[in-house]
């Protein structure tokens, strides 16, 4: 399979099924938006649909679409995501939770570039590009038989597995950089980087919730950074090991990065002041 920085012109333009997977939160939906904007569907729609988000009667009519009065509820007829996105490319994310009816059904679809609604007496013609994505065991799934092999084979046809973000080296800080400066922007505030301190707290962290989580962190330390550098105290207790609580003591347990203490002083300076106004309503003086 390629690696996550393969997505070249080769991939994204061929209407070749893609499979991504890796951990949940490693970035998936990003992938292949961008494998979709590089291609020459990008004018196109790029649609997305969970597959274990709905039950199995409404998640076949999400994607095939139903006639009106196909069942209890269907008051007008619905196109469908295959349909939708006639053209472009459908991600068919968390594809191992798909029911094995929906299984066959997807599989027959894929083979004949047709769908039938429910309901419906004929099939339509569409031309999607395919791309799956799951962050099961999905190898795993097809030997006890939960997963069909035969549409195993036609997803898998190009596999890009993505790796967690703590097997991704240096990537941690310039991603860490990068959502920053988007949520500095976002939030109209003038903040030019992270202490050595917050650097090394990250490096020693092991980001169980992948890119998703580095980007809620910073989109946190961001929101709570009461001057231009990100600092500990803006970091989640778990990751920085200072304590969460609002008193100027420190956790137990120094993070395994180690830290500066003047910063970490220069922390709880900053968190006492802030404090003191928010006390004074404001009022320096008094504070």
């Amino acid at each position: 399979g390629a690696g996550a920085g393969d997505l070249g012109h080769q991939i994204a333009s061929a209407r070749t099924t893609v499979l991504l997977t890796g951990e949940s939160g490693t970035g998936k939906e990003r992938v292949a938006r961008l494998l979709h904007l590089r291609s020459d569907r990008r004018a196109a729609p790029f649609l997305v649909v969970n597959c274990g988000a709905l039950p199995e009667a409404l998640m076949e009519s999400e994607l095939f679409g139903h006639e009106r009065g196909s069942f209890t509820g269907a008051t007008g007829a619905r196109a469908g995501l295959f349909r939708d996105a006639d053209g472009g490319t459908l991600l068919l994310d968390e594809v191992g939770e798909l029911p094995t009816a929906l299984q066959v059904k997807l599989l027959r679809v894929l083979q004949e570039k047709r769908v039938r609604p429910v309901g419906g007496s004929s099939e339509i013609p569409v031309d999607v590009r395919l791309i799956a994505a799951t962050n099961r065991d999905i190898e795993a799934d097809v030997k006890s038989g939960r997963f069909r092999q035969d549409l195993y084979y036609r997803l898998n046809v190009i596999r890009v597995q993505l790796p967690p973000l703590r097997e991704r080296g240096g990537d941690v800080a310039k991603l860490a950089d990068r959502f920053l400066q988007q949520f500095a922007a976002e939030m109209g505030k003038e903040i030019r980087g992270m202490s050595p301190d917050v650097l090394r707290a990250l490096d020693a962290y092991s980001f169980p919730g992948n890119v998703r989580e580095l980007e809620n962190m910073m989109e946190r330390a961001v929101a709570l950074a009461g001057g231009p550098t990100i600092g500990l105290g803006d970091l989640p207790a778990d990751v920085s090991g200072v304590s969460a609580l609002p008193s100027p003591l420190l956790g137990s347990a120094i993070p395994p990065a180690g830290l500066v203490l003047d910063d970490v002083l220069g922390e709880i300076e900053r968190r006492l002041l802030l404090e003191a106004l928010d006390r004074s309503g404001g009022v320096r003086k008094a504070a």
